[in-house]
């Protein structure tokens, strides 16, 4: 086998992604109302620059900024995928991006993850695509392309702050 290829939109595309729309394009773009999983790229690969507070709406009286030094930490050097996320459970995909694009606006919403994104100075350029599929595989689609990107960048996509989805085996480092 060779190289893993990048994650770029062509082959996100390839792999059966579709849309391909700025958060703004959302409600136009016909997002399905299934269960599947998404993700935001930012074409542009020169080094980001960040806003010193986001505009991201509160949950529960928290705010969404964090520092440049953490977003400089979490950012991830030629990668266009700045998160990952999936839409199952009761939130098909449509109503998981509407959540995801009222937080950016500064409303409240049910969408803490991902919150990275708004604090980039171009984040109004950001794309949004998504791959539709059942319930039952939305998570562990999710986790495959977040574990294909780690191997691709060691690291997690920018945005994505958390991998929890899938338990690590136990090692004797990790046992108390």
């Amino acid at each position: 086998m060779g190289p893993i290829p990048e994650l770029t939109q062509k082959t996100l595309t390839e792999r059966g992604f579709r849309g391909f729309v700025p958060f703004r394009e959302l409600p136009g773009s016909n997002v399905p109302t299934g269960h599947g999983i998404y993700v935001v790229i930012r074409t542009d690969t020169s080094p980001p620059s960040f806003l010193p507070a986001s505009p991201a709406g509160r949950l529960k009286g928290r705010d969404p900024s964090v520092t440049a030094d953490k977003l400089d930490d979490a950012w991830v050097n030629g990668a266009t995928v700045v998160y990952i996320g999936k839409a199952a459970g009761r939130d098909g995909l449509n109503r998981r991006l509407a959540d995801y694009c009222r937080h950016g606006n500064g409303l409240l919403a049910g969408h803490w993850g991902g919150r990275y994104i708004w604090q980039l100075v171009d984040s109004d350029a950001l794309l949004v695509a998504w791959r539709s599929m059942t319930e039952d595989d939305a998570g562990e689609a999710e986790q495959d392309l977040i574990d294909e990107f780690k191997e691709l960048h060691g690291a997690l996509p920018f945005a994505n702050i958390r991998n929890n989805a899938r338990r690590a085996p136990q090692t004797d480092s990790n046992i108390d």
